[in-house]
């Protein structure tokens, strides 16, 4: 098996969009409102569209089966909210049982926590960390050392433009996830709130974020 860690080349977007449902798979929140070419068009393509230079791929045996898409700074970038909406028009996901589903609870659960004077998840707004991610590998990469490849790429691009840190944003029930999180250098930063809609074994889910400045 070989496997390769790299910069992103406009050749590999088909095979990586083919590749997207596969790389989260099996995580606690991975198949989020369960239409995975929305999903697709929230958490990947708008990288590869506005900011390819920030996207790095993992292949093996010269298919693709990882990602990092991040953005250098989330001031010119569209906010997930914004990329949501775009998706969701796009695929007319209010009209799909399964996504409306998702979207009945997620409004039920934004509901009760703002009843409860409770946050909900959000992105960070921060500018110590101005920077963000999103990484999936797919399990045949798992244990290589490719995750931490794409990390090393990912901070050699954050030097390049002189960003100070970055942020990503997980479940915490993902234990695996945080683990490998910590072992590249981020931290836990925050409190965890509820994800509206997100469920992981019949459970509310919570979103726990991420920090790690640039020069660590």
């Amino acid at each position: 098996m070989t496997v390769e860690v790299r910069p992103y080349d406009p050749r590999d977007r088909a095979g990586l969009v083919a590749a997207f449902g596969a790389a989260g798979a099996g995580a606690p929140g991975g198949e989020a409102w369960g239409h995975e070419p929305s999903v697709a068009d929230v958490y990947l393509t708008p990288y590869l569209d506005l900011e390819p230079a920030s996207v790095f791929v993992v292949t093996v045996d010269d298919l693709p089966a990882g990602y990092l898409a991040g953005c250098v700074d989330d001031a010119a970038f569209p906010s997930e909210e914004e990329r949501f909406e775009v998706a969701a028009r796009r695929h007319r996901i209010r009209l799909r049982p399964r996504p409306a589903l998702y979207l009945a609870r997620a409004a039920y659960d934004a509901r009760v926590c703002r009843g409860r004077g409770e946050p909900v998840a959000e992105e960070l707004d921060d500018p110590r960390w101005p920077s963000h991610l999103h990484i999936d590998i797919a399990a045949e990469a798992r244990g290589t050392g490719a995750g931490a490849r794409l990390m090393e790429l990912w901070f050699d691009r954050l030097r390049s433009v002189g960003s100070p840190g970055c942020y990503l944003q997980t479940s915490a029930e993902n234990a695996r996830a945080i683990g490998f999180f910590e072992h590249v250098g981020f931290r836990k930063h925050g409190p965890t709130p509820v994800v509206p809609g997100s469920r992981y074994q019949g459970r509310i889910m919570h979103q726990q974020t991420m920090v790690r400045e640039t020069t660590r």
